[in-house]
């Protein structure tokens, strides 16, 4: 790889990798745009095949951030942390200790948060080397509910696009994905009468849901072909491939899982071809990043749900982009973050008194 080239390419500005030998701990931190403030994206606990595998994952979620952040009209840039190595470990103080140093170290050009494979008790840990850290657990918490409510409004902005109407009774969803954020779409769903078919790697999340919220579970494999109107997907990304893609039977594709096309101008156009609509992740799902910001900005509890509510108008405000210039979901997405990174890039910068004092 060269990772130069890489970095160029996709338009970071920093890769920092981080060892300390005595826990173990391999980190990589990615930065990729500061324009509109400090990098702020989840630290992820996964373990890679290879080091290339975890820096390319990292450079990834980086840039999904600073397209996430904008688009959801948040005074914060992209970045993104990996740690690679088992998450089930039970050894996680000094690990997590380790990675919280080498965050204080960029002196608030990152600030993290919880991710996959990773807890809120895990950040209580990186706050103690460091104050670049939100998520946690006496403070905003669990960001599932805000997430899962951004997903919500990003669905029926998707079925008033589609069918001319917000409502969703009646309508049968089909969530892949049973976590945190998958359930709470799915209780959220039900309230609104919706009919739900789910899937999930844990048997014991599938019971719940179903016996909840009144699902029809399906195997894992079978999420994509069932006849349903909606399409959620909330577990990993890339689940929208060439093995995928023709099984799909759903008008609509709104979702909490990041990255959800494996290769987006391919995929992103596909779905277009086969005539179902997108709601693009990263303004459907950035409910999580809203309760974090919500953290570093005090606010109420109260305050971030209003502010994810607006994942409504911004995603009517995507689609009205995608017809108006014949383009996909997905393309349409990027240019709504690229415009808000411009205009503020633009602004006339003021520098203080000259010469420094210090």
């Amino acid at each position: 790889m060269n990772l130069f080239d890489v970095i160029s390419g996709m338009g970071h500005e920093q890769l920092v990798v981080c060892h300390d030998k005595s826990s173990g701990y391999r980190g990589i931190i990615a930065i990729h745009d500061t324009t509109l403030g400090p990098a702020l994206g989840g630290t992820r606990f996964w373990q890679y095949k290879t080091d290339e595998e975890a820096i390319i994952d990292a450079l990834r979620l980086a840039r999904g951030m600073t397209y996430k952040n904008a688009v959801a009209g948040l005074n914060l840039g992209g970045g993104k942390a990996v740690i690679i190595g088992d998450n089930r470990t039970a050894k996680r103080e000094m690990i997590f200790r380790a990675h919280g140093r080498f965050v204080e170290s960029l002196g608030g050009r990152y600030v993290t948060a919880e991710d996959v494979g990773t807890s809120t008790a895990d950040m209580d840990f990186v706050h103690m080397e460091t104050d670049y850290v939100a998520g946690l657990a006496t403070k905003s918490g669990d960001p599932s509910p805000v997430t899962a409510r951004g997903v919500f409004r990003a669905i029926q902005a998707s079925a008033k696009h589609r069918w001319g109407s917000e409502s969703v009774a009646g309508k049968t969803i089909a969530v892949q994905g049973l976590g945190n954020v998958g359930y709470y779409l799915c209780k959220e769903l039900h309230a609104h009468e919706a009919k739900l078919i789910v899937t999930d790697i844990d048997a014991t999340r599938v019971k719940r849901v179903v016996d909840e919220c009144g699902a029809r579970a399906v195997e894992l494999d079978s999420i994509y072909g069932v006849t349903a109107d909606i399409f959620a997907p909330c577990a990993l990304g890339g689940i929208l491939n060439d093995e995928t893609l023709p099984k799909l039977r759903a008008e609509i594709v709104a979702g909490a899982a990041n990255n959800q096309l494996l290769l987006p101008e391919k995929h992103g156009a596909e779905l277009e071809k086969k005539g179902i609509l997108y709601a693009p992740d990263f303004v459907a799902n950035a409910g999580g990043v809203i309760n974090v910001y919500s953290e570093l900005a005090g606010w109420t509890a109260q305050r971030a749900l209003r502010k994810a509510d607006e994942i409504y108008d911004t995603t009517l405000g995507v689609f009205e982009i995608a017809r108006e210039q014949g383009i996909p979901t997905y393309e349409a997405a990027d240019r709504l973050a690229e415009r808000r990174l411009q205009a503020v890039g633009g602004l006339v910068r003021t520098w203080p008194q000259w010469p420094r004092k210090s």
